[in-house]
């Protein structure tokens, strides 16, 4: 779907350009098409972890391969993402948002369709594919949009529709899979894919890509101060956060609440989203206090849940915890991302998106084995054991994660 100019280099400005002047209000439109993309992908990949039952009755697997879907998806981004902004550096950004977002609405078509386990983890790393793309595209995108100071509230509203996907999508599409089967939820989707395609035309511009003698080779992104720190504690907390979320039906057996894990994912999503606000007025003021905060009280729930992990006040409780912990981990790590790379701010967020989906195929894989040979109730010790790593490299990272930003 490459139109002629994406393959060119951008003649006139780098992709660091901010395309709004200095003082006017933040592009919406533009923003909330980007966090409805976001949206999409959320849901294409987490939607599994709240249909395990459905989907692995429906494909003859067992639940732990039916947890692998979220796995593969992860592989895809993480395979996908460097060399796709690699080779797309100086291409418009526009024909590439619109190649990703029209990928989902092929890829969830084939999910909604296939009978074969095979054929739908084929479909699954494809859409990781395309989600590699777009999670490299979107934070830059909003931040070019914008002003410096602006940066941090527009990847904000860019990133968006994560919580909202979280809050709303997955419980939704959990329900919808209980009542009308989980391929419903993949074909709307697709649908949601295809109508997007024509918001995205109509409202964000089609923004150059960056000079080819301005480029930097990835390994000079990768040594610039703060980069390293931020892949670092950013893994930590997916790593962790995705061993619970891929496998928290099990998880929650022994409570009696596994029933009611679309109300426990619903908790879960409203907390993540309450957080948005908060983090989007102070974030560009406070990223290191908001990171630091945010891990702290991941851990606190991650040891709730290891202490009383069989009562169900204890569940909601430190399941609530968790969202106000977890809501707002994409905008704080892309927005440390955007403004420790600076003009290289697309090759950061590339090796965002791989740490990203590293962890989350790490943690989809780690969950499996636990769960198979030792069990769901482990999760909360092992997330508690990673999580208390992080806090002390946020610390010490000055560059990563300044005291005031923007």
């Amino acid at each position: 779907m490459q139109s002629t100019d994406c393959a060119l280099p951008a003649p006139q400005e780098a992709a660091s350009t901010p395309v709004v002047v200095a003082g006017a209000g933040l592009p919406l439109a533009a923003l909330l098409a980007l966090a409805t993309a976001g949206f999409i992908t959320i849901l294409t990949e987490a939607s599994p972890a709240g249909l395990l039952l459905q989907i692995s009755a429906d494909l003859d697997v067992s639940q732990s391969l039916a947890g692998q879907m979220v796995t593969i998806y992860a592989i895809g981004s993480l395979v996908a993402a460097i060399p796709l902004v690699a080779l797309t550096k100086t291409w418009r950004r526009r024909p590439l948002l619109i190649t990703a977002i029209s990928g989902f609405a092929v890829v969830n078509t084939v999910t909604a369709l296939s009978t074969d386990y095979v054929v739908t983890m084929a479909a699954r790393f494809l859409a990781g594919v395309f989600a590699g793309l777009l999670w490299a595209l979107a934070a830059g995108y909003a931040s070019r949009m914008v002003p410096p100071q602006q940066q941090g509230r527009a990847i904000t509203v860019a990133m968006l529709g994560a919580p909202v996907a979280l809050s709303i999508g997955i419980p939704a599409g959990t329900l919808l899979g209980a009542m009308a089967g989980w391929r419903l939820t993949f074909g709307l989707l697709s649908i949601m894919a295809a109508l997007l395609v024509g918001w995205v035309l109509w409202s964000l511009p089609n923004s150059p890509g960056q000079r080819a003698e301005r480029r930097l080779a990835l390994s000079s992104v990768f040594r610039l101060p703060g980069i390293r720190p931020i892949l670092f504690v950013m893994f930590a907390v997916v790593f962790a956060h995705n061993i619970l979320y891929t496998y928290i039906v099990p998880f929650l057996e022994p409570s009696g609440l596994d029933a009611r894990a679309d109300t426990v994912l619903l908790v879960f999503g409203i907390a993540s989203l309450v957080v948005i606000p908060i983090i989007g007025a102070l974030v560009d003021r406070h990223l290191r206090l908001l990171v630091l905060a945010s891990m702290m009280l991941f851990a606190a729930a991650s040891l709730l849940l290891a202490v009383w992990g069989e009562q169900s006040a204890a569940i909601y409780i430190g399941v609530v915890a968790w969202g106000l912990a977890f809501g707002g981990a994409a905008t704080l790590f892309q927005t440390a991302s955007a403004k420790a790379a600076g003009t290289e701010a697309d090759a950061a967020q590339s090796m965002i998106v791989t740490a990203w989906n590293a962890a989350m195929a790490g943690g989809g894989l780690a969950g499996g084995v636990l769960l198979d040979s030792v069990g769901a109730a482990i999760f909360p010790a092992v997330l508690l054991a990673i999580l208390l790593q992080a806090p002390a490299v946020a610390w010490a990272s000055r560059h990563g994660f300044p005291s005031r930003s923007g």
